[in-house]
């Protein structure tokens, strides 16, 4: 079992930046790959980053590419998503999870853990 607990989420002007956390527990973090994903009101959740358990192997929603980074610290258990440039379509609830597929094939069903999620609020 793995606990996931997001940090970090908030309100911010277009334009801004938020860096989220998520602090694992439980099992071992360094055997998961780690993601984001979100969740717009409305909307299906989506994939937004993931990055693979050495942290050598990045992936990003074109929605995010250039705009969003995410990284580990594996001595920390710790999972970091830096979001710069957000737009109010970045609005969402973002949920860490953990994944012990490769990075490419990491999707919602693949998921073993997820976090409960934080919530970002962009304004225009």
């Amino acid at each position: 079992q793995v606990q996931l607990v997001e940090s970090g989420g908030g309100l911010v002007q277009a334009g801004g930046s938020l860096r989220l956390s998520c602090a694992a527990s439980g099992r071992t973090f360094s055997n998961f790959a780690m993601s984001w994903f979100r969740q717009a009101p409305g909307k299906e959740r989506e994939f937004v980053a993931a990055i693979s358990w050495s942290g050598g192997n990045t992936r990003y929603a074109d929605s995010v590419k250039g705009r969003f980074t995410i990284s580990r610290d594996n001595a920390k258990n710790t999972v970091y998503l830096q979001m710069n440039s957000l737009k109010p379509e970045d609005t969402a609830v973002y949920y860490c999870a953990a994944d012990r597929q490769p990075v490419l094939r990491i999707t919602t069903t693949t998921v073993d853990y997820w976090g409960q999620g934080t919530q970002v609020t962009v304004s225009s």
